[in-house]
C-alpha cells in the first residue's frame, strides 16, 4: 500500500499508510431524487507573468475539464460562487467570463445544469453604497448572467449588508431585482463563519429575525424564486426555514457538515443540494446519490458516512478558507498539476491541517488513485520542511 511520512502534533514526523479503497462509481444511472450542484473551483494558470497575490491567471482548459467531470457525474455546476474563490480573488470580470464559458459548455453537452452567481462586488469595497446602487448592481451581473442561458443565483451581498438599515431594505432590493428575473433564482443565505462582512444579514444579528425576512422576501416573490441555499451549519435551522418554505419553493442545502441527513431527509421533507464539499468528493456523492435514488438508504449512508468528518475538518474554522482543501484535493487527485491558488490562498492553511485532510480523504475513500496522491503529497510536504 502506498505510505508518506505526515506531520502530527508536536513536532513530529510519522509514517501513514494509506488504507482507503477508492469509491467505486455508480453502477446503474437511475435518475436522482434530489436536484444537487456543485459549487466547483478554478484552476489558476501558474505560469503566467503576474503577481500571484494580486493578478487573475485562469487555465481555462482544465477549469471547463473540471467541470464536464462533475456534469458526467451527474451534478449540476453552481458557477462562480465562493468555492470558486468569488471575493477572495476572483473579481466580476473574469467571474463573468467564467460564466460565460461555463453556460457555453453546458450547452454544448445538451443543457447540462448551471446556475451561476450575480452579486453586486463590483462595487467599491472602501465605498459606502446607496441602496440604489446596490439594485443597479445585481440587476446589471443578473443581466450578463441571464444573457449566458444560465439560472441566477442570488448571492448574498457584502454591498447590501453595509447599506440596509434594516430589515425593509431587504425587502426592496431584493423585490425589485427579482421582479426583473427571466427565471426564477435560487436565493443564497451565507453565514458569516463563510464571509465575517455578511454579519447581520437580512438586517439583524438574530436568525430568528432573519429568518422570518428571508421567508417574506420569499413569500412576497414567490414566483420568481426556484429555491434557496442557507450555508449556516445548522441543520436545526436548515430543517426549520425548509418546512416552512411556500409549496414550489424548495430548500438548498449549504451545510457542509450535516449534509448526508439533511438531504436524504424525513417524514416530512428533504432538502436539495448546492454544496462546496461535492466538488472535492464528486465520486463518492454521486455513488450515494445513485443509491438514494433506488431507495437504498444503506448503501448511501455507508458512502456518504465517512466523507462528512473530511468535510467538517475541510470547512473547521476559518471557514472562509475551506476552498484551500478543494483545490489541494483537485491537486491530488490529478484534475490539475499544481497546488496552486488564486490570490495565494494555498498558503491559507497548515501543514497540520493539509496531513490530517489526507489521513480523512483516504478513509473516506476520496483519493481516486492513492498511488498518484501519494506521489503528488510528497513535495508539498518536502517545500514545508517534512521529509516524506
Amino acid at each position: 500500500m502506498p505510505a508518506l511520512n505526515l506531520p502530527t502534533a508536536g513536532g513530529r514526523v510519522e509514517p501513514y499508510t494509506l488504507v482507503g479503497e477508492p469509491c467505486p462509481l455508480p453502477l446503474q444511472t437511475a435518475a436522482w431524487t434530489r436536484k444537487v450542484f456543485a459549487a466547483a473551483h478554478v484552476v489558476v494558470d501558474p505560469f503566467a507573468d503576474i503577481d500571484p497575490t494580486l493578478g487573475i491567471a485562469i487555465d481555462w482548459e482544465r477549469t471547463l475539464a473540471f467541470r464536464d467531470y462533475l456534469w458526467g457525474m451527474g451534478f449540476g455546476v453552481a458557477e462562480a460562487m465562493d468555492t470558486a474563490q468569488r471575493g477572495m480573488g476572483l473579481d466580476w470580470p473574469h467571474a463573468l467570463e467564467l460564466v460565460q464559458r461555463s453556460a457555453s459548455a453546458a450547452k454544448a453537452r445538451g443543457g447540462a445544469l448551471i446556475a451561476s452567481g450575480a452579486g453586486t462586488d463590483h462595487l467599491p469595497e472602501d465605498g459606502s453604497p446607496t441602496l440604489d446602487a446596490v439594485t443597479e448592481a445585481y440587476l446589471m451581473q443578473c443581466e450578463a448572467i441571464e444573457a449566458t442561458g444560465s439560472q441566477v443565483i442570488l448571492m448574498a451581498s457584502r454591498a447590501l449588508a453595509n447599506a440596509a438599515r434594516g430589515p425593509d431594505d431587504y425587502l426592496k432590493v431584493y423585490g425589485k431585482v427579482l421582479g426583473q428575473l427571466q427565471r426564477p433564482a435560487i436565493l443564497h443565505w451565507l453565514g458569516e463563519m463563510f464571509d465575517p462582512a455578511l454579519a447581520g444579514y437580512w438586517g439583524t444579528d438574530s436568525v430568528d429575525a432573519a429568518m422570518a425576512t428571508a421567508l417574506k422576501v420569499i413569500g412576497e416573490n414567490k414566483a420568481k424564486v426556484d429555491g434557496i441555499k442557507i450555508s449556516l451549519l445548522s441543520a436545526e435551522r436548515e430543517i426549520e426555514m425548509r418546512r416552512a418554505l411556500p409549496q414550489g419553493v424548495v430548500m438548498y442545502t449549504g451545510d457542509d457538515f450535516n449534509y448526508p441527513d439533511l438531504i436524504a431527509g424525513d417524514e416530512q421533507g428533504y432538502s436539495h443540494a448546492l454544496l462546496g464539499i461535492f466538488d472535492p468528493i464528486a465520486a463518492a456523492a454521486a455513488t450515494a446519490l445513485a443509491a438514494l435514488a433506488t431507495g437504498d438508504r444503506g448503501r448511501y449512508d455507508k458512502v456518504m458516512a465517512p466523507t462528512v468528518p473530511l468535510s467538517r475538518h475541510i470547512f473547521k474554522a476559518p471557514t472562509r478558507f475551506y476552498k484551500t482543501g478543494v483545490v489541494f484535493l483537485a491537486y491530488l487527485n490529478g484534475f490539475q498539476d499544481h497546488f496552486t491558488m488564486l490570490a495565494g490562498q494555498e498558503n491559507t492553511r497548515s501543514t497540520l491541517h493539509l496531513a490530517e485532510l489526507i489521513r480523512l480523504a483516504d478513509q473516506a475513500g476520496v483519493l481516486l488513485d492513492p498511488d498518484k496522491a501519494v506521489a503528488r503529497a510528497k513535495p508539498v510536504f518536502a517545500a514545508r520542511g517534512v521529509a516524506c
